[in-house]
């Protein structure tokens, strides 16, 4: 059976088809909606309070992002994540995350370097807190802190569709590894070299941190299909 999912926001000037079609695209990417799971039109619309035909036109809308499946005479299923497809990604955003530690720790400026300080201490704690949603948020914000650092806006859009590609992973990924002081440690690792200008150390940090990543995340995946 489908989860209920929490009623909708509508206090803001967007289209409800938009509303709806974030609201269904975060559940999905956060896991809260799960690969496999049947989407039912009717029982959307009632749980988010909205009518079908919204809710109709996010499921089109998700379906082009490859989210979701329509099966004909079967209905709307929530898309499975190839793990090849996600080591794939992986194995490049070790390199751009590399590149984007390397020249932050060349260009970045006193108040972007402020500002990247502070989100640490955030993320330390959520982590502290063990707060999964908290710490998915301030990891990427600490990232793209680093990445508008570099001053690369090309290296900014390649990153960002990247992440999009991985973002289901992500819950599952700190779920596991918040456990442990690793994570902290890591991002500390990166940070410190680039606040000392250290662009091989950042790098070198950078790229372990991603490796770590994608070794938990595959063996999270094969361990799940046992």
């Amino acid at each position: 059976m489908m989860k209920e999912l929490d009623k909708l926001s509508l206090e803001n000037y967007k289209p409800l088809r938009e509303i709806v079609f974030e609201h269904l695209r975060e559940a999905i990417i956060t896991g809260e909606i799960e690969p496999g799971e049947r989407l039912m039109e009717i029982q959307l619309a009632e749980n988010l309070g909205v009518s079908r035909t919204p809710v109709r036109e996010a499921i089109r809308k998700l379906e082009l992002e490859g989210l979701v499946i329509m099966e004909p005479r079967k209905g709307v299923y929530v898309s499975e994540v190839s793990i090849t497809d996600v080591k794939e990604v992986l194995e490049i955003r070790v390199s751009l995350e590399g590149l984007g530690a390397y020249l932050a720790a060349e260009r970045i400026k006193d108040d972007e370097l402020q500002e990247l300080l502070k989100k640490h201490e955030e993320l330390n704690k959520s982590i502290k807190d063990r707060d999964v949603s908290g710490i998915v948020r301030k990891d990427t914000e600490l990232h793209n802190i680093i990445f508008k650092a570099a001053k690369n806006d090309t290296l900014v859009d390649l990153i960002d569709g990247l992440m999009e590609q991985v973002k289901r992973f992500r819950v599952s990924y700190v779920s596991g590894h918040h456990k442990s002081s690793d994570l902290a440690k890591e991002h500390e690792k990166i940070i410190c070299a680039i606040k000392n200008r250290n662009k091989e150390a950042a790098k070198k940090y950078a790229e372990e941190h991603i490796e770590i990543a994608k070794k938990y995340i595959v063996s999270d995946y094969n361990r799940e299909k046992l």
